[in-house]
């Protein structure tokens, strides 16, 4: 047990005075973080406000969501990553991998896939809980799976789609996202990719906390996961502020007209032009969906559309930026690679269907 555990541990012995205790600080922290994260945006824009600042500016606008999405995703990486510590030091993992591999491979892509559907993440804020999976020791097959699936599928997007498009066009997006999540979480299961991981995302202190099946306290526990998710943070916060102020000066700067002209009916490649364009644009599902239907308002083929919308939501250069801190590049570019195909094909389906 390492010192800083040792201390955390002598001072809660498995007393109740010393359980009650910290099961009051883990509340208060807990109501501290939601607060924050509620209050976020809010502040932001009060922010704005107060200075009386003109938010549809580009500048404004641009300083306004860099200092609003980093807030939001650190704390989504300090909360998802000391939840996911917890449970790592809590649960017996060596148990839960011989569930899934007695249950097959196909039920763990699929349990991928739900939970990406269940957990409304863009495109960055699901990388936490995918080093935690990662970490955790789960297969990169069904890790990358849902780091598929929790940002393309999203229940916004899917609502908003519906009711613009038609929702039988909103069950085809679903249905459509959820396969390519499949097919490419079975494709990347048939290699071994775990080399092109991070060896430092495998060695934390809540793996060597379980070593020789010792049983933790609560103390200890905590004292585990708050030390795990302070390494994590600190190899990362510069990665985050690198992929998010990227994104901010990308953010809305092209116009949908720029879309119509070089994506049009008449291009054949407008399928590959509207994917590979929508990706550096980090726009969320109910920030894309109002874009995607003024493209089809313009005359935007509706394959065309959906690739758009899919690769903005699925694909992003800060996820890209931050990714690389837990993926080898050989791992990063097949894993963008093999999406951007998937919703390439996706996109002239679409499009011969329709």
């Amino acid at each position: 047990m390492s010192p800083a555990h040792r201390g955390v541990a002598d001072a809660d012995p498995g007393g109740v005075s010393g359980r009650t205790r910290t099961l009051g600080l883990l509340l208060v922290a807990a109501v501290m973080w939601v607060a924050a994260y509620t209050l976020n945006e809010y502040i932001w824009d009060a922010t704005v406000r107060w200075l009386s600042l003109d938010l549809e500016t580009r500048a404004v606008g641009a300083v306004h969501f860099f200092l609003y999405d980093t807030v939001k995703i650190l704390l989504l990486l300090t909360g998802l990553m000391f939840v996911v510590g917890m449970l790592r030091a809590s649960l017996d993992l060596d148990k839960a991998r011989d569930y899934l591999q007695g249950r097959g491979l196909f039920v763990g892509l699929v349990l991928a896939v739900f939970l990406g559907v269940v957990t409304p993440f863009c495109s960055c804020s699901s990388i936490p809980l995918f080093i935690g999976f990662v970490a955790a020791g789960i297969p990169l097959s069904i890790t990358l799976t849902f780091l598929i699936a929790s940002p393309l599928i999203s229940e916004i997007a899917a609502i908003m789609i519906g009711g613009q498009f038609g929702w039988h066009i909103a069950a085809a997006y679903v249905a459509a996202g959820s396969a390519l999540a499949l097919a490419i979480g079975w494709i990347f299961s048939r290699f071994d990719l775990a080399r092109w991981v991070e060896a430092n995302v495998f060695t934390t202190k809540v793996a060597a906390l379980r070593a020789d099946g010792h049983v933790p306290a609560l103390a200890e526990r905590v004292g585990a996961a708050v030390d795990e998710t302070r390494e994590i943070f600190r190899s990362v916060w510069l990665w985050v502020l690198l992929g998010v102020g990227i994104g901010a000066v990308i953010h809305g700067w092209v116009p949908a007209d720029f879309f119509v002209r070089f994506a049009g009916p008449d291009n054949p490649f407008a399928v590959v032009v509207a994917t590979l364009a929508g990706v550096p644009l980090y726009v969320n599902g109910a920030g894309v969906v109002p874009i995607a239907e003024a493209l089809w308002a313009k005359g935007m083929s509706l394959g065309t559309v959906m690739a758009f919308t899919m690769s903005t939501i699925a694909l992003s250069i800060p996820q890209a930026v931050m990714l690389r801190r837990v993926l080898k590049p050989p791992l990063l570019a097949i894993f963008f690679g093999t999406v951007a195909g998937g919703i390439m094909i996706i996109g002239f389906l679409f499009n011969l269907i329709g």
